[in-house]
């Protein structure tokens, strides 16, 4: 830092110095009982002058010390606005490490997420590649297929959740009519599984994006299909009530450990049923749970281990899920 720059910021200590010196001559010289000698007006002015150039030579270095020093937490302020920007740089530099341990935690997630999801799609792929050493069978050959369809429109929603206030469409959705698409999209499924289907559903319809509500009811039915021994059964239906609509999926399949329950829509918690009997990602009911959240909905779930899985998807009536996406984007430009 230059002397004269520094000079410029200490006018004010100048300013005083002056404006005390020359009120303390003023009083002097218009007092009738004191006798006026130049002399010792000027001596007094050079006195001011030495002791002025002294104390800012001092402030200079102190102040020369201090910028040295910046990252030095021990290092005393010199001003209470050199205090409060200490403060607030502090507090900056907080958020900037809280914000870059969220952006690392995310990307680690990622990693995890597309490292469990490259395992997760080898498995069809080598059964295809079986497949072409012996006789095709048809059904297996399409059950594979839609398993990595399922696969890559995991990894597809993943990726799209962040930017997912750019990429939808709230319409009036109907359950009856939407539950029987992702019936019937996995209906080859619950023939080779010989598992049963049944529907209690009525024309039913809510707010919601159809196309990521599909996803979220299909994960939810691919779920329990994975979890469900064969000759099993799965019923879904739609209930309403005086505060919400809700869409119903239940199955008699393995059921959840009641210590895992609160976990289950955490990313990337596979269980104890993914760890020991089907390998997973973690990652299904974590995105039918964010997505659901986004769209003003959420699921709830109960289960009882080696008896039934319920999870229901809840739609409140009093929700407008086109202000809840818009009410993020306001506060972004505010």
């Amino acid at each position: 830092m230059r002397f004269w720059r520094f000079i410029k910021y200490e006018r004010p200590y100048m300013y005083l110095y002056a404006i005390g010196f020359f009120l303390t001559v003023a009083v002097f010289a218009t007092d009738p009982q004191v006798t006026w000698h130049w002399n010792s007006f000027f001596y007094a002015l050079t006195l001011l002058l030495f002791c002025l150039a002294g104390f800012l030579l001092h402030r200079y270095q102190k102040n020369v010390r201090a910028i040295h020093r910046m990252s030095d937490d021990d290092t005393e302020p010199l001003s209470l606005e050199a205090e409060a920007h200490r403060i607030a740089t502090q507090q900056l530099e907080i958020k900037h490490i809280r914000a870059l341990n969220e952006v690392q935690d995310k990307q680690k997630e990622y990693y995890d997420f597309i490292v469990s999801w490259f395992h997760e799609i080898k498995t069809p792929i080598a059964i295809l590649r079986l497949m072409q050493q012996t006789e095709i069978d048809p059904k297996s050959l399409e059950e594979e297929v839609s398993r990595i369809e399922h696969y890559v429109d995991q990894a597809l929603y993943y990726a799209k959740l962040d930017s997912f206030n750019q990429d939808y469409e709230i319409v009036n959705c109907n359950l009856e009519a939407l539950s029987k698409e992702v019936v019937k999209n996995h209906s080859k499924t619950f023939i080779s599984k010989k598992i049963s289907i049944h529907l209690d559903i009525q024309s039913t319809f809510v707010q919601s994006d159809s196309k990521w509500l599909f996803f979220i009811v299909n994960q939810l039915v691919t779920n329990s299909l994975k979890y469900t021994y064969d000759q099993g059964q799965i019923s879904i239906a739609t209930r309403v009530t005086l505060q919400e609509k809700l869409l119903i999926i239940r199955d008699n399949g393995i059921g959840i450990d009641r210590k895992d329950l609160p976990r289950i829509f955490n990313r990337g918690f596979t269980g104890t049923n993914g760890r020991t009997l089907i390998k997973s990602t973690g990652m299904g009911l974590y995105l039918a749970q964010e997505l659901s959240k986004k769209l003003g909905h959420y699921i709830t779930c109960e289960s009882e281990v080696g008896s039934f899985s319920e999870f229901t998807i809840h739609f409140p009536k009093n929700h407008d899920p086109f202000l809840s996406i818009l009410q993020p984007d306001s506060e972004k430009t505010q």
